[in-house]
């Protein structure tokens, strides 16, 4: 609902309303606009029974959102069509259920959504001047929790904003909900709001578990919470992990704040749990800061989280604002872009990468979410369609989350008519034939063995080494890698580096028809001259440029190139740095390479097992011919001032990119980490740095701002004075 969570039925008439930015009814009368309010209306009714009443969504956050929005506009341009019984006057749903209705002593309501900077400038003006407590709203399932001389007397849920159920059996059972109040001036009567949440990390693996089980596995982290909070037998509840926090206040009788955020510091005190994200702000730039930092850092907390909640600090002022019949004026949610839409699984297809794993992947009708079109997303392995539920012709619940590799996160089950069918693995590769199998006993993953002439394989290798992770080779994309195999420039990526103009006037993807000016003066023509009335076009060049480029990549670079399982960025910058040389981490026993900080004894087994083979040998020998630098050229001047000490950054640094700092403690000796503990030296802190400041501060590890950590680069950690914690 606004401002709550996903929703409910109606997948394929709220697609046909969001087909149009524009409203009909104004252009074709009030009946046609009488009609589209009736449908419009309908539609959303059962999507908020479906969504409060049976935890069972089929529709999208957005999808019902963009609903509301039209269904708001009919009730602008016809204020005839507005009634008691609109959605848009109604907070939640009435539901018939096991659970004993329970009247909140006051109403429970909802909040208006904004989405643009806009929006969020005109409310704040008509809020008045500050200050504004800003909070993450959580993604979960709204409860009251009603105290009586400071003893929970009843939990119930939402219900419709005035009645809810009755779950305070369930709720007892929910660690960090206490019992009793704690400490002293405990009030009479006070009701608290807030929100029960199923802690993302543990999501899967109850999905896991009930689809193993033959149930129906849960859309999202959202619905998990209240499904799990709505069982009849307690000891399921609490056999579940579910968390709390608090957002805000009903009826209280000795409650002695004047403020949003001196209510939540009290409730602290008094042992409820309320989260440490939230902030009071003065300004208009300091709550945009706070949004933009929360959007970026928005999977860096247990909880799933679709916006930020703005609320006016003051009581007397929100008793000033007052409310309007669902939601309160003094509060507005900013909702982000969506990361989660509903769509049909047409068809699941395997691809067969780099090292031979056999993925499937989902093909789906095409749905914007998080700002890109999908129309593929992984599925991992046949372990994790099984394990998820998932059946072609389904519709799934999509996730993109920023730049992240699409996924199928879960079957909305209750859209199943029937037609759907499981998915069967392949038995044989589909690029080359080869019979499929595990590499080793026990691997969940199946591969195909067929590494060295694969042609998928081979592709995917040429397309990873050429990525920026690797050799950065610009001008050898995921087509020219196809290219190059196609025209058999290539056998495998061992000749790369020997390719000449020559060879790419054999190809169509890098050249062009030649000039006439260039046939008539060959000497005109770009390197390689004319062939068949054609010359490398600018992109050919570019590739030949950017192999002679990367042939100086350091070592780190190469051995990611060489797409050994297991070895990615970290690993290799790890090997390079203690070996030195393509040579010495050949030579080294298996002993020596999983001593090395940062790889460990799978590595270390894959390491060797790769050098093992003749044909991975020979790549690396026609490379060396071909000259790429296959050791790092030792700096002597560089002083090991971070020897032993384990550095974090985090945020933006105006003179350092993310690789650049890494390298940068690196090549002094230190160990550069993703994550902060209490293990953790120093963490080094940007702009916009999100929750692993925080965590530093929690544990009281040294920070540094970027003059602090030049200077812990260049003379160590003694010439520090003492940094602020």
């Amino acid at each position: 609902m606004s401002g709550s969570g996903g929703h409910g039925t109606g997948r394929d008439m709220c697609q046909h309303w969001r087909m149009t930015d524009e409203v009909t009814g104004a252009e074709n009368g009030l009946d046609e606009a009488r009609r589209q309010w009736s449908e419009l209306n309908e539609m959303l009714s059962k999507a908020q029974q479906a969504y409060y009443g049976a935890d069972a969504p089929t529709m999208a956050d957005q999808a019902y959102d963009d609903a509301i929005r039209r269904l708001q506009a009919l009730e602008r341009q016809h204020p005839e069509l507005a009634s008691p019984d609109s959605v848009t006057q109604k907070v939640g749903s009435a539901t018939v259920t096991d659970f004993a209705p329970v009247t909140h002593r006051q109403r429970l309501l909802s909040l208006d959504n904004i989405t643009t900077q806009e929006e969020l400038a005109a409310w704040l003006r008509r809020s008045g001047e500050g200050p504004w407590l800003c909070e993450v709203k959580i993604d979960g399932l709204a409860i009251n929790l009603l105290y009586l001389d400071g003893r929970l007397e009843v939990a119930a849920t939402r219900g419709d904003g005035r009645v809810g159920e009755n779950v305070t059996h369930n709720v007892r059972t929910i660690d960090g909900i206490p019992n009793t109040l704690q400490g002293d001036n405990v009030p009479a009567v006070l009701e608290v709001r807030g929100e029960i949440f199923f802690p993302v990390a543990a999501f899967e693996e109850l999905n896991a578990a009930l689809v193993a089980a033959g149930k129906a596995p849960f859309a999202n982290p959202r619905n998990a919470a209240a499904g799990s909070l709505r069982q009849k037998d307690p000891a399921v509840t609490a056999s579940r992990p579910l968390q709390m926090i608090v957002h805000g206040v009903g009826e209280r009788d000795g409650l002695d704040v004047t403020s949003q955020s001196g209510t939540y510091e009290q409730f602290a005190a008094w042992g409820l749990p309320v989260s440490p994200l939230y902030k009071v702000l003065e300004t208009r730039a300091a709550i945009e800061d706070y949004i933009a930092d929360f959007g970026e850092h928005r999977h860096d907390v247990a909880h799933e989280i679709d916006g930020v909640v703005i609320k006016v600090d003051d009581f007397s002022a929100q008793a000033r604002l007052g409310m309007t019949s669902r939601a309160p004026r003094w509060a507005v949610a900013f909702k982000y872009p969506p990361e989660e839409v509903n769509t049909k699984l047409l068809d699941i297809r395997v691809n067969v990468g780099r090292t031979g794993r056999v993925t499937p992947y989902g093909v789906m009708e095409p749905v914007v979410v998080s700002g890109s079109t999908v129309e593929m997303a992984t599925l991992h392995n046949a372990h994790e369609v099984k394990r998820k539920g998932v059946l072609i012709g389904d519709v799934v619940v999509l996730r993109k989350a920023g730049e992240v590799i699409p996924e199928i996160v879960a079957p909305v089950v209750a859209l199943r008519d029937g037609t759907e069918r499981e998915f069967a693995m392949p038995t044989h590769c589909p690029s080359c034939g080869t019979e499929l199998r595990p590499q080793k006993e026990g691997d969940k993953d199946i591969r195909c063995p067929n590494s060295r002439s694969c042609p998928s394989q081979l592709r995917e290798r040429l397309f990873a080494l050429a990525g920026r992770g690797g050799f950065d080779i610009e001008a050898l994309g995921w087509e020219g890698s196809g290219a190059l195999l196609a025209e058999g420039l290539l056998v495998d990526e061992g000749g790369l580096f020997e390719l000449t103009a020559d060879d790419l006037l054999r190809t169509e993807l890098y050249t062009r028809g030649a000039k006439k000016q260039e046939i008539e003066n060959p000497e005109k023509a770009p390197v390689g001259g004319v062939r068949d009335g054609r010359v490398l076009s600018s992109t050919g060049e570019k590739l030949l440029a950017n192999l002679e480029q990367a042939k100086n990549q350091p070592l780190w670079r190469v051995i990611v190139a060489l797409s050994i399982r297991h070895v990615g960025p970290t690993a290799a910058r790890a090997l390079a740095q203690r070996f030195g040389s393509l040579d010495a981490i050949r030579a080294a026993s298996l002993e020596d390479l999983a001593f090395t900080d940062g790889v460990g004894h799978v590595i270390a087994e894959s390491v060797k097992d790769w050098f093992d083979v003749d044909w991975h040998v020979a790549i690396v020998d026609q490379w060396a011919a071909a000259g790429v630098r296959m050791a790092d050229e030792v700096d002597e001047s560089t002083t090991r001032t971070l020897e032993g000490l384990t550095v974090v950054v985090t945020g933006t640094l105006p003179s350092f990119s993310r690789d650049e700092a890494k390298e940068a403690i690196l090549s002094r000796g230190g160990k550069a980490s993703g994550s902060v503990s209490k293990n953790t030296d120093f963490v080094v802190v940007g702009e916009n740095a999100g929750a692993k400041a925080e965590k530093a501060e929690q544990l009281g590890r040294p920070i540094l701002d970027e003059d602090g950590f030049r200077k812990l680069l260049a003379d160590g950690p003694d010439a520090l004075a003492k940094p602020s914690t």
